[in-house]
């Protein structure tokens, strides 16, 4: 995906460069067709992978177990695990105005019998809402008035396997060629987004757009009652916007393309259910949108979502014996969040058919692991989005680090190339040697290390550089000095909380028989069933006396039934400290 974004790419941002290593970000606005045809392309060329296509109607499954799909034209195909990624469509319906449309998406049909279907299984359903702004014509809008935001230069890409871009290998171990290339991207695309980034502009509502939300606010789905699901909070629509913050004059909006073969313009931050006829007037008080011509309009979107809390860490359902859920039905929002997921579902799907643990990411190891723990553990009641905020150990998380945080886990379990794989440790190997070389040489009193930990020291500034080292390795080398001091007190926090991690609850351990636990707490550990202790303690009602009499019972138990500590987990005379 990493790949196909830097083929893809329209422009590209590192966002908060003006601030910590912790909460950059890469941003990247994509051709949205030209993404979808080369996955396409990867998809119909990878080995022993057959794609057909047709609407799931109903799972199949027996005694707890997947046993395959049937579509709605009564089609049934076996399978051993089974991974449902429906975004927004599940008995999906648009909503423009007063108008409601059957539909996950303009133009697509909504999957109106597979929430039953998973009823049935044992799953219990939610509903949610999300939105999408209109389109508008690119040569109907004045940019003119608006302010220009390019993008950055060099390009931040997104994938730190470059040398990929234009040597791709097919598995049959053949060279892709320019051929491969052209069919991927039809009309010479790729030449166009490789040589140039295309602008984005930044715009804003007026006073006039407010006026016109709030007389017309009882057309609104949103406010009138028709829309019954709740909404992203961190991504509200533009009558939300105006109605919870009476105290802005305007709103930011962002005209973004959606592609180099399309006229078609993006609003970003202006989604909105509102009547067409009230959608016209509302884009045409934006600044530079006066005479604006709508392409497309916006429209609400409500589906079904299943509580996430009914899925293990590896994301199979706990009803169902590998049936893994990603994504929106999940209750997340967005595409990071349903991509982070839908990786994890692939991998444990395959695993678990394969007979190998699954693999579950660590809240210190990956965004992807704060994401699906906070899912599955504390559940949610809105659109999950994921930030920075949320994660405990963000400073270890950065961007920058992923490749050195997850390449030997990726290489592990199969699926970094080793060509991939010696360009990271060749990197890491840089690094290490680098940083070696800094604590050990001196100029006068000080190391190297010591005179680049100084605020005013960058890489570039420092005496006796190492220029032969690429800006990669030294942006690292400079970011592992500045911030050692942080990196270790968190590594500190994260052996200490990983004791709590380590110790296994067992799977069929009764809570209404530990003594001194609340209510509350007896009812969360009783429908979450957490795996761990760790996972336990960030269950929302269960309090700290709760997990330190989970421990006792748990130790006692285990005494009683002359167990081991090696099978539990629960042996250590630290267990009940650590859990207070």
């Amino acid at each position: 995906m990493g790949k196909t974004t830097d083929m893809s790419g329209l422009q590209f941002r590192m966002l908060n460069t003006n601030r910590g290593p912790a909460v950059r970000s890469p941003r990247a606005q994509c051709d949205k067709k030209a993404y979808q045809y080369r996955m396409k392309w990867i998809c119909e060329r990878q080995a022993e992978l057959s794609l057909m296509q047709s609407q799931t109607g109903r799972i199949l499954h027996s005694k707890g177990i997947i046993i395959g799909v049937e579509t709605v034209s009564g089609v049934q195909y076996g399978a051993k695990a089974v991974i449902i990624t429906t975004g927004t469509f599940l008995q999906a319906l648009m909503h423009v105005g007063m108008d409601k449309q059957p539909g996950g998406r303009a133009g697509d049909a909504a999957a109106s019998s597979l929430s039953g279907s998973l009823e049935d299984i044992g799953l219990s359903i939610g509903r949610f809402k999300t939105g999408t702004p209109p389109r508008l014509l690119r040569r109907s809008i004045n940019f003119d008035a608006t302010k220009e935001q390019l993008g950055d230069s060099p390009i931040p890409f997104f994938s730190f396997w470059r040398n990929d871009l234009f040597h791709m290998e097919q598995h049959s171990g053949s060279k892709s060629s320019r051929a491969n290339l052209d069919a991927a991207f039809p009309n010479g695309s790729v030449l166009q987004m490789i040589s140039g980034q295309q602008p984005c502009h930044i715009t804003y509502t007026s006073s006039a757009t407010a006026d016109i939300v709030r007389k017309n606010i009882s057309k609104s789905p949103l406010y009138n009652g028709s829309i019954k699901g709740i909404g992203p909070r961190y991504c509200p629509c533009i009558e939300d916007k105006i109605m919870r913050f009476h105290d802005k004059e305007r709103h930011q909006i962002f005209l973004e393309p959606e592609g180099i073969q399309t006229e078609e313009i993006y609003v970003n931050g202006f989604s909105t259910s509102m009547p067409f006829d009230i959608q016209v007037k509302l884009i045409q008080t934006i600044v530079g949108c006066e005479e604006a011509e709508i392409v497309r309009q916006a429209y609400a979107v409500e589906y079904d979502y299943v509580f996430p809390t009914q899925l293990k860490a590896s994301l199979e359902t706990k009803v169902c014996k590998n049936l893994f859920l990603a994504g929106q039905i999940n209750g997340s929002s967005g595409y990071e969040e349903a991509a982070a997921q839908g990786i994890i579902a692939g991998i444990n799907a395959a695993r678990s058919v394969n007979e190998k643990p699954a693999l579950v990411l660590r809240r210190d190891q990956a965004y992807i692991g704060v994401l699906i723990d906070d899912l599955v553990t504390k559940g949610t009641i809105e659109p999950y989005r994921m930030f920075t905020s949320r994660a405990e150990y963000r400073l270890l998380l950065r961007q920058d680090n992923a490749h050195l945080r997850l390449s030997d886990l990726g290489r592990e379990i199969g699926l970094l190339p080793e060509r991939n794989h010696r360009q990271f440790v060749e990197k890491r190997d840089a690094i290490a040697s680098e940083l070696q070389r800094l604590n050990q040489t001196r100029i006068g009193s000080n190391t190297l290390a010591q005179i680049l930990r100084r605020p005013e020291v960058s890489y570039a500034s420092l005496p006796r550089r190492d220029a032969s080292l690429t800006e990669e390795v030294s942006c690292q080398v400079e970011i592992a000095i500045k911030y050692e001091g942080y990196v270790n007190r968190q590594g500190i926090e994260v052996e200490r909380f990983a004791k709590l991690e380590e110790k296994q609850i067992p799977a069929a351990i009764d809570y209404s028989c530990v003594p001194s636990l609340r209510l509350e707490a007896r009812q969360k550990l009783g429908q979450i069933r957490p795996a761990t202790l760790g996972q336990a303690s960030r269950i929302s009602g269960v309090s700290p006396a709760d997990i330190s009499a989970l421990v006792v019972w748990l130790k006692r138990t285990a005494t009683l039934n002359a167990v081991t500590s090696d099978t539990t987990g629960f042996g250590g005379s630290d267990d009940l400290e650590e859990a207070q």
